[in-house]
């Protein structure tokens, strides 16, 4: 294993009004107005939700770690895993609440100042994800689960400043006039799990 989970380790990037550090188990309370996104299609620049996260060297790893959010309910509110290099580049994967018919699960990665949104709609009823989030080198892939046995792969991407000491972790935020408090727990640390590729093989220089 390439390193030991230890929450004494995380730190925050940006430190809530609200949470509570208990063992293993991190709740963040959200507060109103806090985003993170940068000028893609909306064109404004949020950079104000709370982030937890530990530094590593390391370059073939996987964090995993279960998020509870029953208690979201307002559009945006959201809760997941997350890699903050600085406010224009970073990568995060999240369950974000819509409506009572459905939600968003999904994925944004910001590299240089632009961020995407890659989504697919789950049930409103799911309070309950998994994420796995892995590194190999300056290429990343986050993947999830509702059991935390069964992961499947939410997005592989390239970071242009991931190639060195990075820090990872969690974040919860609410973008509009919203509270919930999400529930960060079972977090561990392990080898890859992210596999190298065994199919085509690369481009010779």
């Amino acid at each position: 294993m390439p390193m030991e989970f230890d929450i004494g380790a995380f730190k925050w990037t940006r430190e809530p009004t609200q949470y509570k550090i208990d063992g293993g188990k991190v709740e963040i309370t959200t507060a109103p107005h806090t985003d993170l996104w940068q000028r893609t299609y909306y064109h404004f620049r949020n950079d104000n939700a709370p982030v937890l996260q530990m530094e590593t060297d390391e370059k073939y790893f996987s964090f995993t770690v279960r998020t509870d959010f029953a208690q979201s309910h307002h559009r945006f509110d959201q809760c997941g895993v997350i890699m903050y290099l600085d406010s224009e580049n970073w990568i995060k994967g999240a369950v974000e609440f819509e409506n009572e018919q459905f939600q968003h699960l999904g994925s944004v990665v910001t590299n240089g100042g632009y961020s995407d949104w890659a989504t697919t709609a789950i049930p409103a009823d799911i309070t309950v994800m998994w994420y796995r989030f892995s590194r190999r080198e300056d290429d990343y892939c986050i993947e999830c689960s509702p059991d935390g046995e069964t992961f499947r792969q939410m997005r592989i991407c390239h970071m242009a400043k991931g190639g060195g000491r990075i820090r990872f972790g969690v974040y919860a935020c609410s973008p509009e006039e919203s509270s919930f408090t999400a529930e960060f727990t079972d977090m561990r640390i392990t080898e890859c799990a992210w596999k190298a590729h065994d199919g085509q093989k690369p481009d010779e220089a």
